[in-house]
């Protein structure tokens, strides 16, 4: 079967990411939201070390967690604080309580670095399955709310008086940023899911014309980068996650290039 090939299955899995993360990181770009992508992403490690403890999926455990913590900044955002500050100190924190969770798992054997980094070349049929199905929830999430989206990161007086409340739609990406990162973390790891999210959106922003051929440049840089990134890491025997990301950061080096020799012309 053609499953049975962990490359085969590494492949997919990437794609499934990509595709998941390309709409999703075109918001975070234009809301400027990376360090929103990074607390939720470190939070995951928490979630993760809650499902070992319970002996369960790693999948519902992250994503509720990630949940939790997206739900806490957007309830604290507006309050007082300093937005990038309060998001440094719940990632950074995140983090660190969830590596020490991680410390507490006796007889429980796990590889913090698969967590951390990811570790797509041992992605099983079942996590297949939870990575397609979560980012089939995410496309299917952003489409149905895609306008109203737009209208509210465009505008929020613009949103209140067409009848949008931003704050419904801001609920819509913590929701789908959530399901990102849990089935993201078997794939790239917590460490680098923001710059899947981020790296691939970022570059196609120079050569899209409008937000929708922003998300589809974005999906097929991300996808373009996992296939590049594995076929790299197999060659080079290098780590596959960061390798994907280090291709999407060379689409984005390139595609800055040609947005600055296109406006050399133009002046």
């Amino acid at each position: 079967m053609i499953l049975d090939d962990f490359m085969v299955r590494a492949t997919l899995a990437g794609i499934g990411v990509a595709l998941a993360a390309a709409p999703l990181g075109s918001f975070v770009v234009w809301r400027r939201m990376a360090y929103f992508g990074d607390a939720t992403a470190h939070a995951a490690i928490l979630g993760v070390a809650l499902s070992l403890a319970l002996e369960m999926s790693v999948f519902p455990g992250a994503m509720a967690v990630a949940l939790v913590m997206a739900l806490t900044v957007s309830a604290l955002s507006g309050r007082g604080y300093a937005m990038d500050t309060l998001l440094g100190v719940l990632a950074h924190s995140a983090l660190a309580f969830g590596l020490v969770a991680v410390s507490f798992l006796s007889g429980i054997r796990i590889d913090l670095m698969a967590y951390l980094f990811g570790d797509i070349l041992a992605v099983s049929q079942g996590d297949l399955a939870v990575i397609w199905g979560g980012a089939a929830l995410v496309v299917a999430l952003i489409g149905w709310r895609w306008s109203a989206l737009l209208t509210a990161t465009l505008n929020e007086e613009l949103a209140y008086a067409s009848g949008i409340d931003p704050r419904r739609e801001q609920l819509v990406l913590t929701l789908a940023l959530a399901i990102t990162v849990a089935v993201a973390i078997k794939v790239v790891g917590a460490l680098l899911i923001a710059a899947l999210l981020i790296i691939p959106a970022a570059a196609a922003r120079p050569l899209a014309r409008t937000p929708e051929g922003m998300a589809l440049t974005a999906a097929g840089i991300g996808a373009a980068s996992a296939l590049v990134g594995l076929r790299a890491a197999y060659v080079l025997d290098t780590p596959a996650g960061p390798s994907i990301v280090c291709v999407a950061t060379l689409c984005f080096v390139a595609t800055s290039l040609v947005a600055g020799l296109r406006r050399g012309r133009q002046a």
